[in-house]
This record gives structure tokens, C-alpha cells and sequence, in this order.
């Protein structure tokens, strides 16, 4: 099973941005990829999701036109580039890969997902 391990977490103030990037231990090329984050008190959230080819990007309304999904399949890397940060941003960001390898799109359900990294803090100041 693929590993993945989410780095660029970060303190940064309110209208900033922050690129956060999920490595795998081994090649992921054939799996959706994608990122939730969840605050304290709250439950796990989606925030992005692309296709295996980079495709399809879906995006929560809440961050719709601020953050962008891409993906690297040659190094085995996703990225979340994050612009206009606000407070409500604030929380740990997890990478996810979808369950089904080969899916033919990104898809925004939770229970989609059976592999995830460890998180990263993103901590937005106002």
C-alpha cells in the first residue's frame, strides 16, 4: 500500500499563501488523488480531488477560485498551492488516495479514500 507523507504546513497571515505538497513512497499514477483538512472540533472535510492524469480537479466551494490541485506522477508527488488564506482555513491538512486505483473520476466522499498521510498544520493569523 502506497505511503503518504504531506510537507509546507505552515503560520502564515490572513491573504497569504502556503503550497503544501503530499509525497508517496511509490508510484501512485493510477489513483486519484486528493487533499481534506479538518479543524479543531470539527469533522474531516474535502477540500480538493484530481484524477489519476490530472484531470477533473473538484474543489469545495469554500476554497473554489483561491486553491489549486496539480499533481507530479514522474516524482510521485500532489500538490495543494493555497492563495488568499483566511482564519477559517486553519487546520490540519490530509492527502488522501482514492480506494479504487483506475477511478475515472475525482470524486469529493470520504469513505472514497482508504489511504492517507499523517497531516500538516496550516495555521492562518487575521
Amino acid at each position: 500500500q502506497v505511503q503518504l507523507v504531506e510537507s509546507g504546513g505552515g503560520l502564515v497571515q490572513a491573504g497569504g499563501s502556503l503550497r503544501l505538497s503530499c509525497a508517496a513512497s511509490r508510484t501512485f499514477r493510477q489513483y486519484t488523488m486528493a487533499w481534506f483538512r479538518q479543524a479543531p472540533g470539527k469533522e474531516r472535510e474535502f477540500v480538493a480531488a484530481v484524477t489519476r492524469n490530472g484531470g477533473g480537479p473538484v474543489y469545495a466551494d469554500s476554497v473554489k477560485g483561491r486553491f489549486t490541485i496539480s499533481r507530479d506522477n514522474a516524482n510521485n508527488r500532489v500538490y495543494l498551492q493555497m492563495t488568499s488564506l483566511k482564519p477559517e482555513d486553519t487546520a490540519v491538512y490530509y492527502c488522501a488516495a482514492d480506494r479504487n486505483p483506475w477511478a475515472a473520476s475525482a470524486t469529493n466522499s470520504l469513505n472514497e479514500y482508504d489511504t492517507w498521510g499523517q497531516g500538516t498544520q496550516v495555521t492562518v493569523s487575521s
